[in-house]
């Protein structure tokens, strides 16, 4: 089952994903890192700035969980420009070891391909970022992805452009297709971090932790895992039935297990 730790706040939970990142990075200068985008992730690069300011990250490789299809790379909102904004200037990071799914029109039909084999040629990825939507969909894998499915185009929903038009001039603006690592791919991952945050995440992390396993809910895909962290704050853990168990797991932990 996954590990789930419940703390006080979204920086909380950033201080406790960096110092794991910080550890890992040192002990593999070469670590390959999954990296998600959106609100969620966001404690945790903040709270990787201070923990790697010192180390040496120039070996440090990182994938991108998704991209739109056919935004430009240079538009503000693209994953392209956000991962190189939020996660690679800030860290020191080298933007040529840093990799995002290709949304161009052109060659569209063989990206995700070309993705996977890029993770495959860097050793896969050590850690992996995630985040979880209200629908319970995880990267852009939308209710009814198959938990074997690799990198590929997907049609978002209704309901996830809806989400995402916060960011863009209307939901009119948020384009309607991605490239997305699939649930394949994620779970080829060595060690999942799966982040939520808030009361509107409670349902969808409750299905995902306690939950059956099904395709209605991709993120229910992390019980298939061997080394899955789940790091919740209180409101997105409040429909959790276990959750006292949780607490009394994570206060007693070994040390040397670490996160």
């Amino acid at each position: 089952m996954a590990e789930v730790v419940i703390v006080g706040s979204r920086q909380e939970a950033g201080v406790l994903v960096a110092d794991e990142i910080a550890r890992l990075v040192r002990a593999r200068p070469d670590a390959v890192l999954g990296l998600a985008t959106g609100s969620t992730p966001l404690s945790v690069y903040e709270a990787l700035r201070s923990r790697l300011a010192d180390v040496d990250v120039s070996r440090v490789r990182g994938f991108a969980l998704d991209e739109y299809v056919g935004l430009d790379p240079a538009h503000p909102e693209s994953y392209r420009s956000v991962i190189a904004r939020e996660v690679v200037e800030p860290l020191g990071l080298d933007p040529e070891r840093v990799q995002v799914p290709d949304g161009r029109t052109a060659g569209i039909e063989t990206a995700g391909e070309a993705y996977e084999r890029a993770i495959v040629a860097a050793g896969g990825v050590d850690l992996q970022i995630l985040g979880i939507g209200t629908d319970g969909h995880i990267g852009f894998n939308e209710p009814g992805s198959s938990f074997a499915s690799l990198t590929r185009v997907k049609t978002l929903t209704p309901e996830t452009r809806a989400d995402n038009a916060r960011f863009f001039d209307g939901i009119d603006e948020v384009p309607r297709h991605c490239i997305t690592q699939g649930l394949g791919t994620i779970l080829r991952a060595r060690h999942l971090v799966l982040l939520a945050f808030g009361e509107a995440k409670a349902p969808a992390i409750a299905g995902a932790v306690e939950g059956p396993v099904t395709a209605m809910l991709p993120g229910s895909a992390v019980q298939l895992h061997p080394h899955v962290t789940v790091v919740l704050d209180e409101a997105a853990a409040s429909r959790l039935q276990r959750a006292d168990y949780y607490r009394d797991a994570w206060a007693n932990k070994p040390a040397w297990q670490g996160l």
